[in-house]
């Protein structure tokens, strides 16, 4: 019998795998969280071919959350599952493609990138990290069956719902200590679950000092998790003394986690730039140290982790991502292909004598409108644009005409760009 058309056997790992087939996109934005999302909604619709490849649910950790009540718009808060939806229902009107998969492997250098999942390869000029990361949660009985049902990792998002209630806090670092005392402004008792003595508390002294006089906190030494106990929703923390093996049980409203976290980069390890933790380093711009690839969210180095600062992320990328992607068409195929000359001027905009060469051709492209296609390029903000297109001085003007191109870089004058252009 044979084979079926479209597979062919691996002899040597005994199963059978599938042709990979290859798609085009002008964006991939690799996760589907808050972040991920707001980048598709905002490439979507500037018409850019965009595709958001998901391994688990749409909406990221924020589903899971039961209330968010500061994200604007939403005066009563909403599920995050219920605003999640919203994102994803706004992201296919603007014809996001979506593909519910894991990313096998990524080679993001050069001006083509691809990305491989199981079954497909996706090739792309802009690829938008959206990863993410997971909380470190603690691994207790029952714990999965209380994610987001009184479990949570966020107390800003949480604090206000637990206003009057009894809260647990499980943490031993700064953050743990930092958390229970925004904690404190809302609810009527935080108890601090810490796994060491007070002498090996992993947190600031004035930290520490701090929580300790407030009467609203209530530290527990040596303790851990053993298990959470309730019906559809929390009701329980049962706590174990680790000197003595005394379970504690605590009645409460919720548990706030906060134990570490763990960013989803392992894919970009070695090619982007990251921070010891694992955080993906970026500019204000979301631009990452190579050319055509951006990170938000949750997996960049950042203040404030949340969904409306992840929104925001997203649609800051997107809109430099059809920035970056309308630079290099126009310079690398309309200057070459047109039947009139273009002029190019490549500058650095922190150099105040290379504005005033800007001014020129702004200058001359009101005066000589129609006659000829003007492009600028300010390297300030396309780093690493010259080690591409091989220019060695700055300031440039390109005065081209189908295949033929002059370059001028020294004494840039209307008069000089002018001569050249008539001559082609």
């Amino acid at each position: 019998m044979g084979q079926p058309q479209g597979l062919s056997l691996n002899m040597n790992k005994g199963d059978i795998m599938r042709e990979k087939k290859i798609e085009q996109y002008d964006v991939v934005i690799i996760g589907g969280g808050p972040a991920g999302l707001s980048a598709g909604i905002y490439a979507g619709r500037a018409n850019l071919k965009t595709l958001i490849i998901e391994q688990n649910l749409v909406g990221g950790l924020a589903v899971n959350m039961n209330e968010i009540e500061n994200y604007p718009g939403f005066p009563e808060g909403m599920t995050g599952k219920a605003l999640m939806d919203l994102f994803y229902q706004q992201a296919k009107r603007f014809n996001v493609h979506f593909r519910f998969t894991d990313v096998r492997k990524v080679d993001i250098q050069g001006d083509v990138k691809k990305i491989w999942t199981f079954r497909d390869t996706y090739e792309t000029r802009v690829v938008i990290i959206a990863s993410g990361g997971k909380p470190k949660v603690t691994g207790a009985k029952n714990e999965d069956k209380y994610l987001g049902k009184g479990i949570t990792f966020c107390s800003v998002c949480d604090a206000a719902v637990n206003t009057g209630k009894k809260v647990v806090v499980i943490g031993s670092e700064d953050m743990a200590v930092e958390e229970s005392l925004f904690l404190a402004k809302f609810a009527d008792k935080v108890i601090l679950s810490v796994n060491v003595d007070s002498d090996k508390m992993n947190c600031s002294e004035e930290l520490k000092d701090v929580a300790l006089n407030n009467p609203k906190i209530e530290i527990l030494w040596n303790t851990s998790v053993n298990h959470f106990e309730g019906n559809n929703q929390l009701e329980k923390v049962v706590l174990k003394n680790l000197k003595t093996n005394e379970l504690i049980k605590v009645d409460c409203r919720s548990c706030f986690e906060f134990i570490g976290y763990i960013p989803n980069a392992d894919l970009f390890k070695g090619m982007v730039d990251m921070t010891e933790n694992g955080y993906i380093i970026t500019n204000e711009n979301m631009q990452t140290n190579i050319e055509g690839v951006y990170a938000i969210g949750d997996i960049r180095n950042k203040f404030l982790r949340q969904v409306v600062t992840c929104a925001g992320d997203g649609a800051i990328a997107s809109i430099h991502a059809e920035k970056y992607l309308l630079r290099n068409k126009a310079f690398k195929n309309k200057r070459m292909k047109v039947e009139k000359p273009s002029i190019t001027l490549i500058y650095n905009s922190i150099e105040e004598d290379q504005l005033k060469l800007l001014k020129i051709i702004e200058k001359m492209e009101l005066k000589l409108k129609g006659r000829y296609f003007f492009y600028t390029i300010d390297i300030y903000k396309a780093k690493g644009f010259l080690a591409k297109s091989g220019i060695e001085k700055v300031p440039t003007v390109i005065v081209s005409k189908n295949e033929i191109e002059k370059k001028l870089s020294d004494h840039i004058t209307e008069e000089k760009i002018t001569r050249i252009a008539e001559k082609l």
